[in-house]
């Protein structure tokens, strides 16, 4: 799924957008090929649309917590945030200091990052045991082309060149 750009004139609309179904399909892929097709055919896809449709939440449950996870996962995190500080420092100060600074501004880091992730596990403890990842889909997609251009988009995916998948 593509962003708006940040120096694009016009901006994303809040309104769903109207027009004629070129195509429904099962996949997000499929519709991106779709418009991908069209464009490759020199159809003017400005104003084509992928409309989700009948969106659910989805939630994976990857695995356990445990202390001795969150506390890793604390550290590797705090070591990141220690690595980019050390760096940070290395630019405004002299080589010297840096070299012996970066291992233990790397370890602060960590250990920070330790205390705080275990804090809020303990916090949040019996409520939220495990891991897990949150993605919105929709059960289908619908290419939408402006109303009256259906025919003429449709030629176009006829003439277009089948992807290779």
């Amino acid at each position: 799924m593509s962003n708006p750009s940040l120096f694009s004139r016009r901006g994303p609309s809040s309104e769903i957008p109207r027009g004629d179904v070129l195509s429904t399909v099962d996949t997000y892929v499929e519709a991106q090929s779709i418009v991908n097709r069209l464009a490759q055919s020199g159809y003017n896809v400005a104003n084509i649309a992928i409309v989700g449709r009948d969106l659910v939440t989805v939630e994976r449950v990857t695995g356990r917590l445990t202390y001795a996870r969150v506390a890793l996962r604390g550290a590797l995190n705090g070591a990141w945030f220690g690595l980019f500080f050390s760096l940070v420092l290395s630019l405004l100060s002299e080589p010297t200091t840096t070299t012996f600074a970066m291992p233990a501004v790397i370890a602060i880091g960590a250990g920070m990052g330790v205390l705080a992730t275990l804090a809020l596990y303990a916090m949040r403890r019996r409520r939220h045991d495990f891991s897990s990842v949150q993605q919105v889909l929709a059960s289908r997609y619908e290419v939408t082309v402006p109303s009256g251009t259906a025919g003429a988009a449709q030629r176009a995916l006829a003439e277009a060149p089948r992807e290779k998948p």
